[in-house]
C-alpha cells in the first residue's frame, strides 16, 4: 500500500490540488465573525482577505485535536503508513499538539506508522515539500528514504517575502514587537526571510520595484540550480504583483516550472493582505 501523505493548511496548497495529488488536508481554524471555520475547506483566503480590508480582525489556531486523532485513527485502522508534514512549530502549536495525538492512537494501535516531520517551513515553502512528497510516495519510494528526502527538502527550503503592514505579524504574535521595526514610513516595504523555522526581518526597502530587485538578488545568492527547480509565490490577494515576479525569476534564472497561489486564511490572517512571499532551494536534493 503506498504512504499516505497528510498536511495542514499551514501549506497554502489549495484544496483542489490535494485533492488532486491524494494529499490529506488537515485544516487549521480561522476565527472571523465570531464563527469558526477550517481553513480552505469551509472559508476561502479572499474572504479573510476581504474581511482584513474592511477592519475586521481574524484570528487563528492550531488543527482541532479531535480532527487529528480521526485523521490518525483512519488510516490506523487501514494500517495505511503515513508521514505528516507539519507547519512549523514556531509558528503554530499544531506539530506539538499532533505528537501528543500520535502517542494516544499508537497506543491503541501499535503497528501503526506514522512519521510526523516538523517542517521547520511556511506558506508554499511547506507546500513545495509536501507537493514533492506525494510524487515520491506516489513513485513509490521506501517510506524511510522518504522520511530522509523530506527532512531533506525542508532543511534546505528558503523563504522570501515582504508584507505590506508587519503590525499583522506583530499583533499574532509572530515576530516580536521589537521585530515589527518601522513600516509606516511611506511606501517602506519590509523584507524577512525564514530561520530555524522563525520569522526574521532582514530589512527594509522603499518601493516594490526595488523589493522585487532584492527578492531576486537573495535567489541568486542563496538558490542553487533555480532553472531545474518548482519555484514557488503565494499572495495576499495580489495575483498581479505575483506575476510580475514571476516574470521578472524567469527572465533573469530562465526559470520555467512554479507553483503560484494565494496564501490562505490561517496564514493570511497573520500576514495580512498584500504580502508576497518567494520559495526555493538552496541545495539540489537528491531524489
Amino acid at each position: 500500500m503506498s504512504i499516505q501523505i497528510l498536511a495542514d493548511s499551514g501549506c497554502d496548497l489549495p484544496y483542489s490540488f490535494l485533492q488532486e495529488h491524494g494529499i490529506t488536508l488537515i485544516p487549521l481554524i480561522v476565527h472571523l465573525n465570531d464563527q469558526d471555520y477550517e481553513d480552505l475547506v469551509t472559508i476561502q483566503p479572499k474572504q479573510v482577505y476581504d474581511a482584513m480590508r474592511s477592519g475586521q480582525v481574524a484570528k487563528t489556531s492550531q488543527a482541532s485535536p479531535l480532527k487529528l486523532k480521526e485523521v490518525f485513527t483512519q488510516y490506523a485502522k487501514e494500517k495505511r503508513p503515513c508521514i505528516y508534514i507539519a507547519f512549523s512549530s514556531q509558528l503554530s502549536g499544531t506539530y506539538q499538539t499532533a505528537m501528543m495525538i500520535r502517542a494516544e492512537v499508537l497506543e491503541e494501535y501499535p503497528d501503526f506508522q506514522l512519521t510526523i516531520i516538523d517542517s521547520k517551513c511556511a506558506s508554499l515553502g511547506l507546500g513545495l515539500v509536501v507537493a514533492q512528497a506525494a510524487k515520491l510516495a506516489q513513485k513509490g519510494m521506501p517510506y524511510e528514504q522518504l522520511c530522509e528526502t523530506v527532512s531533506d527538502y525542508c532543511r534546505h527550503m528558503e523563504h522570501i517575502f515582504t508584507v505590506d503592514d508587519l503590525e499583522f505579524l506583530a499583533r499574532g504574535g509572530r515576530i516580536s514587537k521589537t521585530s515589527a521595526f518601522v513600516g509606516g514610513l511611506l511606501n517602506i516595504k519590509p523584507l524577512l526571510h525564514v530561520e530555524d523555522g522563525k520569522l526574521i526581518p532582514l530589512e527594509k526597502i522603499r518601493g516594490r520595484k526595488k523589493v522585487f530587485k532584492r527578492m531576486l538578488e537573495l535567489m541568486e545568492e542563496r538558490g542553487v540550480d533555480l532553472q531545474k527547480q518548482t519555484i514557488g509565490i503565494s499572495h495576499g490577494d495580489d495575483e498581479e504583483a505575483a506575476f510580475e515576479l514571476k516574470k521578472q525569476i524567469e527572465e533573469k534564472f530562465g526559470c520555467t516550472d512554479f507553483l503560484i497561489f494565494p496564501i490562505g486564511g490561517a496564514i493570511g490572517a497573520h500576514a495580512g493582505p498584500g504580502t508576497l512571499a518567494l520559495f526555493f532551494l538552496n541545495k539540489q536534493i537528491e531524489a
